[in-house]
């Protein structure tokens, strides 16, 4: 709390200058664990180039949006302990030989026409059966079946997708999880088409899902991502593109749900990644949280193909963050927990410049991570 004081009481007054969060743009994003590619530009899948917001839908006016409380017995915060001994975290309740059915609710492209691919916001009905924490994922299971080494038949293997909803869902029943899914295809440039044949089998099932559909689920799995035990904990994020699935997930259980045992004191710091504003995720609904708690929620963009960084190259997330070096550096050493969640190729860029960043300070890079590690305030995700 000490370290939130300070930041907002002038320390880093600074830190909150420039916010781009509130710029208008056409569009808005887990986490599929498969290969994304190009895909021809303005290419209708089926669903249309319209994007559809979320917040309208999603976010209950005049205030936070009342929850089925006993969905808390589980965490008293987010981990077990010996105040909820009868109710430990779901881990791996439904596995690969015996799966949950769920049942697609809906699916909606969330990105413009000028996304450089599509991003679909699924609903999936579970009806209360395979509960999760934020932070964790679900396993899906894509129909069919495929050859494999040693030429013999066999289902399809399990995909991870990051839950981008709390634990409540957008419908706040506690009946219902969603999914942010990028279609992953392939553009084969010397053809100048996409090769169905190497598309990826599971973001284009659930892109393609009509409502009523039946999806075969593993899961929950997952500990790294999980929200620390204390709600007045800072949280920084750092997400590219579906890797905003668990970062919607926290931002909704602080600003958005009625949690009244678990009510956020901390400060929210957003930092997201896309290639373009047509390509922004849930920006409609972080726009509206930050209207309500414009002290506590901030977000920050990197539009790679329309801004530049400092050294006049292409804005990536690094460089988003290496802007507010000293503010991140402050929270960090305050306590607070910094989560990324992303293409693995995020993080090598990121690394780089944490690097650089504590050799500016005279702190020894080595000794400052792996004591944010040790202290559990290093959380990511990458695939």
């Amino acid at each position: 709390m000490a370290a939130i004081a300070a930041f907002n009481a002038g320390l880093a007054k600074s830190a909150f200058k420039g916010s781009n969060a509130g710029l208008k743009s056409s569009a808005r994003a887990p986490v599929a664990r498969v290969a994304t590619v190009v895909r021809a530009n303005g290419t209708d899948y089926g669903l249309g180039l319209e994007m559809k917001t979320t917040a309208q839908k999603s976010i209950a006016k005049g205030g936070r949006a009342p929850v089925p409380l006993e969905l808390e017995k589980a965490s008293q915060g987010s981990r077990p302990s010996s105040r909820s001994p009868a109710m430990p975290l779901p881990l791996n309740t439904f596995k690969n030989k015996a799966p949950f059915t769920g049942k697609i609710k809906s699916v909606e492209r969330i990105v413009g026409p000028n996304a450089t691919g599509e991003t679909c916001h699924i609903i999936i009905e579970h009806g209360g059966k395979m509960p999760f924490w934020e932070g964790q994922s679900y396993g899906v299971i894509p129909p069919g079946t495929k050859v494999n080494s040693k030429g013999k038949e066999v289902p399809h293997g399990v995909r991870l997708y990051s839950i981008a909803s709390t634990r409540y869902g957008d419908e706040f029943d506690g009946n219902t999880a969603t999914l942010c899914v990028r279609r992953a295809t392939y553009w084969d440039s010397e053809k100048n088409a996409e090769d169905p044949a190497k598309k990826g089998i599971c973001s284009n099932f659930l892109c393609d899902a009509k409502p009523g559909a039946e999806v075969m689920m593993t899961g929950p799995t997952g500990q790294v991502m999980l929200l620390p035990e204390d709600p007045a904990t800072p949280v920084i994020m750092v997400a590219t593109g579906t890797g905003i699935a668990p970062m919607r997930s926290y931002i909704r259980r602080f600003f958005v749900e009625d949690v009244k045992n678990w009510e956020f004191k901390g400060l929210a710091w957003l930092f997201m990644g896309v290639a373009n504003s047509d390509a922004k995720l849930y920006d409609d609904e972080f726009s509206e949280c930050i209207k309500r708690f414009p002290g506590q929620f901030r977000v920050d963009y990197a539009l790679s193909r329309e801004s530049q960084n400092r050294k006049g190259g292409k804005m990536y997330i690094q460089d988003k963050v290496e802007e507010y070096k000293d503010q991140v550096f402050q929270l960090l050493d305050g306590g607070a927990h910094m989560y990324f969640c992303g293409l693995k190729g995020m993080m090598p860029g990121i690394l780089e410049m944490l690097e650089g960043v504590c050799k500016e300070k005279g702190i020894d890079y080595e000794e400052w991570l792996e004591g944010l590690k040790k202290k559990g305030q290093w959380h990511v995700e990458v695939y």
